[in-house]
């Protein structure tokens, strides 16, 4: 049996593939069970700095498998509640692990393709790229975190009117709405992908990471609360090789070797 999902090193970066393209890698139980353990591999590396989440074939991410849904109907909520449960672990991991996420959204991201592509840090998309919530038009809710990261993204009446209208976005209005950070040639999304990862992966990684879990408790955050909680952050960052290492190398006019700080 092929593996769902694929997990490959290059150094200090980690890809994870979706590995379906013949079903157009929809999600069903075994790929979300895959995303979840590759998630956690991932996470506890230490020797892994930054992770990249793509996709084979030329759909990035259907969705939910719906051929899986049409066998279950009469028992799908407990095959949905099954499937997040998964899904929705993997979610969790990538957003509060220490090292950053990258997607490269190499065509149509549906659904909970839709949820995975906006859940990068860093989210490169090719120009065939397209993003479309899809939920209501199988009548089903949002999944994998839309709810949450897509009024972050664009504010909550556009993400009002995406999801209860269920627009489709090419990768040119994703761009304009922000919900992408960059948009590529198709032919060159995977390299620019893996470019940006090596230039993170070659940074002050637990930085980054005190970075992200600033960021993602940012909203739910007062003013005052906020402050305490970056201070503690550069208190600890001020402790860690990674400072000394980036001030040494500031002082000597030289590039900073984060990778030597472990």
């Amino acid at each position: 049996m092929t593996d769902p999902v694929l997990l490959t090193r290059e150094g200090a970066v980690a890809r994870l593939t979706l590995n379906r393209p013949e079903a157009g890698n929809a999600i069903d139980p075994a790929m979300a069970k895959a995303l979840r353990e590759a998630a956690i591999s991932c996470a506890e590396d230490p020797g892994i700095r930054c992770v990249v989440l793509r996709a084979s074939g030329r759909v990035f991410c259907a969705g939910g498998d719906i051929g899986a849904f049409s066998s279950r109907l009469e028992s799908l909520g407990a095959l949905t509640r099954t499937l997040t449960a998964d899904l929705h672990a993997a979610m969790a991991i990538f957003a509060r692990m220490e090292k950053p996420l990258v997607t490269a959204v190499n065509g149509p991201a549906a659904g909970a393709g839709f949820s995975l592509a906006l859940a990068g840090d860093l989210v490169l998309a090719g120009q065939s790229a397209v993003f479309a919530p899809a939920y209501g038009g199988i009548g089903l809710s949002p999944d994998g975190g839309a709810s949450w990261l897509l009024p972050r993204l664009v504010g909550l009446r556009r993400a009002q009117e995406m999801l209860l209208l269920g627009l489709r976005l090419s990768a040119e209005q994703a761009l304009a709405e922000r919900m992408i950070t960059r948009l590529c040639p198709d032919e060159t999304l995977q390299a620019e992908a893996d470019a940006m990862a090596a230039r993170v992966a070659g940074g002050a990684v637990r930085a980054w990471g005190r970075t992200r879990a600033l960021l993602l408790e940012s909203f739910a955050a007062t003013l005052p609360a906020q402050l305490e909680a970056e201070a503690r952050a550069i208190a600890q960052s001020g402790n860690d090789a990674e400072a000394r290492e980036g001030i040494a190398a500031f002082l000597a006019k030289r590039k900073p070797d984060f990778l030597a700080c472990g």
